[in-house]
């Protein structure tokens, strides 16, 4: 017998001569033998099947009329996922236009899987997101429980979406022209290459000598002025 991951089947509910005991479509997946995890969007007419075990997550679009499955695409990634977990529509990002997120489980770590539709608008899309049940519930257990039905109370997505903010992009190109180099005589690369004379190098040992003796004087300066000031703080104690 095929394993439940190696068919899908979809079966009609509502309307005359519709019921669940025969499926209307069935869906060859492949051989293996894990357990499915089906997760179906009603607003978009899609469901979403995992493998337990398996790595990927193929979604295919239901619809009223025959062959009524039509598979759209493939989402495969390297590691087999241990479960997953499906967000209600109330919990997407629908300014970044995102239809659905997952949750897949792994042995030590939950991976979050996003799908969005690329639009370049940046306003809402109504096509993407009708309005889509709420938290708030149709009935109380009670009710429910006496046999009574209702339709889900439905909430509009609108309110959650946030506008990009667009930033203004400058570029500020420098002209290679405004910066010049300083006018003043040109130096000859001879002259710049001479070798230093004897009574050159000398002047500039004296002037290094002068200027070591000057930072010198400078800091034993500041020692005492440090050594002043401490007698005084302890003194004002």
């Amino acid at each position: 017998m095929p394993s439940p991951w190696g068919w899908f089947a979809v079966t009609a509910c509502g309307g005359a001569g519709n019921n669940f005991e025969e499926p209307v479509a069935l869906q060859e997946m492949d051989t293996s033998n894990g357990v499915l995890l089906p997760f179906y969007d009603p607003d978009s007419s899609i469901v979403y099947l995992c493998g337990k075990g398996d790595s990927s997550i193929r979604y295919f679009e239901i619809t009223d009329e025959p062959p009524f499955v039509h598979y759209l695409n493939t989402f495969s990634s390297k590691e087999p996922q241990r479960g997953m977990g499906f967000m209600p529509k109330r919990g997407l990002d629908v300014s970044k236009c995102e239809i659905a997120r997952f949750y897949k489980l792994h042995e030590r770590k939950c991976e979050p899987i996003i799908m969005t539709v690329p639009r370049k608008s940046d306003l809402f899309q109504d096509d993407l997101y009708p309005d889509t049940p709420g938290p708030e519930p149709a009935l109380e257990a009670d009710e429910w429980l006496s046999g009574q039905d209702a339709e889900p109370v439905l909430i509009s997505l609108r309110d959650g979406y946030v506008p990009p903010k667009h930033r203004e992009l400058r570029v500020t190109k420098r002209n290679i022209l405004d910066v010049r180099p300083p006018a003043g005589p040109r130096r000859s690369q001879s002259a710049s290459d001479a070798p230093l004379s004897q009574h050159t190098l000398e002047t500039l040992l004296e002037e290094i000598k002068a200027l070591r003796e000057q930072v010198q004087a400078q800091e034993q300066r500041i020692t005492a002025l440090e050594n002043m000031l401490c007698e005084l703080v302890d003194g004002t104690d």
